[in-house]
């Protein structure tokens, strides 16, 4: 009896998991899991794609597809955005990444009327302007996330948010400097699968999806300003919370 798609998919994750097919690999292709297993071809590719979606795999094109070599990066949400880094001139990325090398690519800082779900995070009249800073994040020459802050731009726009690098610390550090330190963080996750312009500017394997998460920083007395919207490349990020009962 032939073997389905998902049967193909979880014998090559055990030989991926198990070190037989090292992080770099090439894994059989199309027409030797199609004699090997006496599937269709399409089966076949169906199998491949099941580990690309779950960032096991990566194809290249006219090569064949491969055992993903990029090593996930933990992001450990309670401890990013602590005080105790950014308020020491460290980035938030330090947290995920130690001496890992990180780029940021595509960055834009401009006033923009607040769209409707901007507005209502930040206590701002719908239109009211806010200060958006877009980027790219590449590390190891890996897109990996996008992000773009919006600020409540009356209080931010004559400060070094307003430049393209904040400087030590980054937007937080720079807070704090107006008196608006964040005390507090709200983060909202949702998984997803990207539109077009998002899977372009991540290069994107077809089907894989992203992990869309929405942060809200608050000042002590309860006032949000910052909204920052992530969107993570979800074959290269692990998730990890730490709870308290």
């Amino acid at each position: 009896m032939a073997q389905s798609a998902r049967q193909i998919a979880d014998e090559l994750r055990e030989r991926i998991h198990s070190g037989e097919l090292a992080p770099g690999a090439r894994l059989p292709g199309e027409p030797a899991l199609v004699r090997d297993h006496g599937v269709a071809k399409e089966t076949a590719r169906r199998a491949l794609t099941l580990l690309v979606t779950e960032g096991l795999a990566v194809r290249r094109r006219g090569s064949g597809t491969y055992v993903r070599d990029f090593r996930p990066i933990r992001r450990v949400a309670n401890r990013r955005p602590a005080q105790d880094g950014w308020a020491a001139g460290r980035s938030i990325w330090q947290a995920d990444l130690e001496d890992r090398p990180l780029s940021v690519t595509d960055l834009t800082v401009e006033e923009a009327p607040a769209p409707p779900r901007v507005a209502q995070a930040l206590g701002l009249a719908e239109g009211e302007a806010v200060l958006v800073r877009d980027r790219r994040f590449v590390v190891e020459d890996q897109p990996v996330q996008l992000a773009t802050s919006y600020l409540p731009a009356e209080l931010v726009r004559d400060s070094a948010i307003a430049r393209p690098d904040t400087g030590p610390g980054g937007t937080y550090a720079r807070l704090a400097e107006l008196g608006l330190s964040p005390d507090r963080f709200v983060e909202e996750l949702r998984a997803r699968m990207p539109a077009p312009d998002e899977a372009e500017r991540l290069q994107l394997a077809e089907g894989t999806p992203v992990v869309e998460v929405w942060r809200t920083a608050f000042t002590e007395d309860g006032r949000a300003v910052e909204l920052n919207r992530m969107l993570l490349d979800a074959g290269v990020y692990v998730m990890e919370y730490h709870l308290s009962s």
